[in-house]
């Protein structure tokens, strides 16, 4: 996926861009969700084709930091997926281990989602938004986020933050107009 004036300045660029859509895969972490129950992993899927990206793959996996990661890898590697959006597991309790399997697999971790993401949720429900911890990191050339558990925060993340910066006509800049650039080091020169 290279948008088609990837080189153009996002402060000097054209003034209109074609919309670039993605292909997003939706994990859900759950020992108890099941395809017929999974609200959360509905509720993204439905504003990702909502807002003209594809969904490239669905799953459920229990919350197992090692088949968290097996999974993410396995999207990563995946051409068919440019993003990669996680439900569940990023509380505090001990079954709670998503965010340290997407941090085994980032080349890069996107800081400032996380507080982004807490802003957000501080308007929605006060100082229990420091229970979350959702996250966000670059690898393979794919971007992986880490939600909450529940249909609010995932409508939270994907109408406050995802939908923006994942819609290559967002200005003054958007994580789809550096995609073809996440994996320049990989490149051989």
């Amino acid at each position: 996926m290279t948008p088609p004036d990837a080189d153009a300045s996002a402060h000097g660029g054209p003034a209109e861009r074609a919309f670039i859509p993605l292909r997003i895969a939706v994990l859900t972490v759950s020992d108890t969700r099941t395809a017929a129950d999974d609200r959360s992993g509905d509720t993204l899927a439905a504003r990702i084709e909502a807002a003209g990206h594809s969904v490239a793959a669905r799953a459920i996996v229990p919350d197992d930091r090692a088949g968290i990661a097996e999974a993410l890898r396995g999207w990563i590697a995946d051409p068919a997926v440019d993003v990669v959006i996680s439900t569940g597991g990023t509380g505090l309790t001990g079954r709670d281990v998503t965010v340290e399997a997407h941090r085994d697999v980032y080349e890069k971790e996107i800081d400032a989602f996380g507080t982004v993401f807490a802003v957000v949720s501080m308007g929605k429900i006060g100082t229990s938004a420091v229970q979350s911890r959702a996250c966000g990191g670059v690898a393979g050339g794919t971007y992986l986020f880490a939600l909450p558990g529940s249909p609010g925060a995932c409508r939270d993340a994907w109408d406050e933050i995802l939908q923006a910066q994942l819609d290559y006509r967002h200005k003054p800049c958007n994580f789809v107009e550096i995609m073809p650039r996440l994996d320049e080091h990989m490149r051989r020169k």
